[in-house]
């Protein structure tokens, strides 16, 4: 299961899995996002490649208009997924 919270338009926490269960719920909710946003992930449990999609998906979309999608408080096994993946090179995941 996944919840995102939006905590105001520029701020998402997530909380549960971002699997392949969940990744058309959240590419519908990411698809509503501008800007600068930051997602905190202090909260999400696990990602797959489907939820990497999610947001690989988002941060191209966003960037093509100036903006980019923030990502924090990632735990150690989240962050190891998107260093695998060579997301770090990609996200703000400071």
């Amino acid at each position: 299961m996944l919840e995102i919270i939006r905590e105001n338009a520029q701020t998402v926490r997530l909380k549960g899995r971002l699997d392949a269960t969940q990744s058309e719920m959240a590419f519908t909710e990411f698809d509503t996002f501008s800007g600068e946003v930051t997602v905190h992930f202090d909260q999400l449990e696990y990602i797959s490649s489907a939820g990497l999609s999610v947001l690989l998906h988002t941060q191209q979309r966003l960037s093509g208009s100036g903006g980019m999608l923030r990502l924090r408080g990632l735990n150690p096994h989240v962050r190891l997924v998107f260093e695998y993946a060579g997301f770090d090179q990609i996200f703000d995941m400071g």
